[in-house]
């Protein structure tokens, strides 16, 4: 335990009942966690009695390798680290059945999801004019993300757009359960009301530990915070650990009241500060220690710095957003010329996805290498979503979602309107499409071709089956599709050589990931593997973190940016509009103070080096407009008195008050 501080120290040392550790920025809260588990251990607390839930596979990964170091890896048992969406997993496959769900349901990917959508959408009538599949499933998610469900949605609902959405979604729902499918957000809700409707499978899980650690307590939303407390009000060993000044994720239902009334929420609990920052110059934490005390609704704590001062964070003005870039640009390409810095060292971030445009533009003018982040991720490649429809299918019968996908693709003779007869006799019997399929007796009056076509691939599935049975998972994938000619119709539909073979690549990448399920895992079988893979399976690693591995300067949103760290950060646009975001000006109040701890966040990323940039105008529809400083600025330097008069201009502009105006009253 040695080289903890004192506040660590005294993290590591409470064992028991409620524990909240405020971790600032860089404070080394993994570190705390980890440690804690250790000692946990050393106590005489068996392993697999220990829980510590977290949100990214990256954080219970690098916690499980840490505590491993600790420990040694010849322990009997070990303590269970995963995300909140892998804990809901596990509960809702050994319970689910008592919400009416089968216990092999499946979790739809995005692509499933959008084909749902446009089904629903196609059903109660309403055109893409009006709600695309895509913003109908923004907004459910928004829904669940906020724990409403159908009828909550429509009760909330107060425009025709979003009263159509909530009808939508009730179908959405009810599709989705009859298909024997959940979807991500629905891991948490389900849970929840499996908790709150079956108190003995509650208690049953809750029995499973002894201590329940939670790390960035400050993002749960209203489910999780639910199922905590489900799981820990018997024992009472609760330690949650986050930062309220880093809650920045409220557009996805996080509240930062959960860490802001622990205390009231369990009034015996202890409350640790960890204070000393690690990671950043002592300029730097004293410019973020400036801008977030304007938050009236925190913890009291305040960031020091463990470094020197070093030098001074900057803030420059620029005429306009591409002479912003290009300065920026410029000044990276000068950094470079040192030996000591690398392309990697060096981030730019910004608020919007419209704003790395410009920035793009410049770095491939200068030929610098650069890497943005938040391209497509491998699930969701055509050919990857492909052969995940054929493993589902291997997996379960009723998987109605993954037979609909693949049912000619490759073709097999099923065109669209054998495959609407097939959903149609389905629905009227109240059984599985597949089900059908598997009886052809029943099937309704079909062509020819595709009943052929069906039988082919009903035997295909079946012997794929029988061979997953034997334990054969990445020899069974690779000979399902090689049966199915699935590198023939990627031949087919992709002239270009060097396209064929990076498509062929992804599906091999998919392969050699069931293998090392295979090899590594306690448990393996093709039900664990595609949990693993729709909760963002570990045997893929993350996809920022992947980005990221060149040497390349990054460029990422600040929401993106949470939980990294460079030596030199360029927080650009800093303007009443981008940061803090016209939505979150228009609404002020909470919406304000989140903006702001973007910022905070933003600034805490610097380990070094850190420039605040704003143009002083921007286009907007093709003419240049006056740009109004962030309020965040001001804060910073210390003149509260001018953002308070900046932010009401804002205001008064976005509203749609004429400029001029504005300005005057300003």
């Amino acid at each position: 335990m040695s080289g903890l501080n004192p506040p660590q120290q005294d993290a590591v040392d409470t064992l028991r009942g409620p524990l909240l550790v405020l971790a600032g920025a860089g404070t080394g809260k993994t570190r705390v966690v980890t440690f804690r588990i250790a000692k946990l251990i050393r106590e005489g607390i068996k392993p697999d009695r220990i829980l510590a839930v977290t949100f990214t596979n990256k954080a219970a990964n690098e916690m499980q390798e840490r505590t491993g170091e600790l420990m040694g890896r010849n322990l009997k048992s070990k303590p269970q680290v995963s995300t909140f969406h892998s804990l809901c997993v596990k509960i809702l496959r050994r319970h689910i059945r008592h919400l009416g769900y089968p216990a092999k349901f499946t979790i739809c990917d995005r692509g499933d999801q959008e084909s749902l959508a446009r089904r629903v959408l196609r059903d109660i009538r309403v055109s893409g004019d009006t709600l695309r599949p895509g913003d109908l499933l923004a907004k459910i998610s928004g829904w669940k993300s906020r724990c409403l469900r159908p009828s909550d949605a429509l009760a909330v609902s107060d425009n025709d757009k979003d009263h159509l959405a909530a009808i939508a979604y009730r179908r959405y729902q009810a599709s989705l359960k009859a298909a024997g499918g959940v979807d991500f957000d629905d891991l948490l809700l389900l849970t929840e009301d499996l908790f709150e409707s079956c108190g003995e499978v509650r208690e049953q899980e809750a029995s499973l530990f002894d201590h329940l650690l939670v790390d960035e307590y400050q993002d749960t939303n209203g489910s999780q915070y639910r199922i905590v407390k489900g799981l820990a009000e018997g024992h009472r060993n609760l330690c949650v650990v986050g930062d309220d000044d880093q809650s920045i994720y409220g557009w996805r239902g996080a509240e930062v009241e959960h860490i802001l009334r622990f205390a009231r929420d369990w009034p015996d609990a202890k409350v640790v500060r960890l204070e000393d920052n690690y990671r950043s110059s002592g300029s730097i934490i004293e410019m973020a220690n400036r801008l977030i005390v304007f938050n009236s609704k925190r913890h009291d704590k305040v960031l020091r710095a463990s470094r020197g001062m070093g030098q001074k964070p900057q803030i420059l003005q620029f005429p306009n957003e591409t002479q912003e870039a290009a300065e920026v640009v410029a000044m990276i390409r000068r950094r470079l010329q040192d030996p000591a810095v690398d392309p990697r060292d060096i981030a730019i971030l910004f608020r919007t996805n419209e704003q790395p445009r410009a920035f793009e533009s410049e770095l491939r003018k200068a030929k610098l290498p650069y890497v943005l982040i938040g391209g497509m991720s491998f699930f969701d490649r055509k050919e990857v979503r492909d052969t995940l429809a054929y493993l589902r299918l291997v997996d379960s019968d009723d998987d109605e979602v993954s037979l609909l996908r693949v049912i000619n693709s490759p073709p097999r003779g099923v065109g669209q309107k054998a495959v609407e007869r097939l959903i149609a006799t389905a629905v009227d019997e109240g059984v599985p499409a597949w089900h059908l399929v598997r009886e052809p007796r029943r099937l309704p009056e079909l062509p020819p071709a595709a009943r052929k076509g069906l039988a082919r691939l009903l035997a295909t599935i079946e012997e794929a089956r029988r061979q997953a049975e034997n334990g054969a998972l990445s020899e069974m994938a690779m000979r399902l599709l090689d049966q199915v000619g699935y590198r023939q119709e990627i031949e087919r539909l992709y002239p270009d050589a060097n396209e064929r073979d990076t498509r062929w690549d992804t599906v091999e990448q998919l392969v050699n990931a069931l293998a090392a399920h295979e090899r590594d895992a306690t448990t393996a079988s093709l039900t664990h593997f595609l949990d693993e893979v729709a909760i963002g399976g570990n045997d893929f690693g993350d996809e920022k973190e992947k980005q990221i591995s060149g040497n390349a300067i990054v460029l990422m949103t600040l929401h993106s940016a949470k939980g990294l760290e460079f030596p030199e950060v360029f927080l650009v646009g800093l303007e009443e509009g981008i940061l803090p975001h016209h939505r979150s000006v228009a609404a002020e109040g909470e919406a304000i103070d989140e903006e702001r701890r973007l910022c905070y966040v933003g600034i805490t990323r610097a380990q070094e080096r850190l420039t605040l940039t704003l143009p002083l105008s921007r286009m907007k529809w093709g003419r240049p407009r006056d740009t109004i400083p962030s309020r965040f600025l001001f804060e910073i330097m210390g003149k509260a008195e001018h953002a308070a008069k900046y932010a009401k201009r804002a205001k008064n502009q976005i509203s749609g008050r004429p400029w001029k105006k504005a300005r005057k009253k300003g």
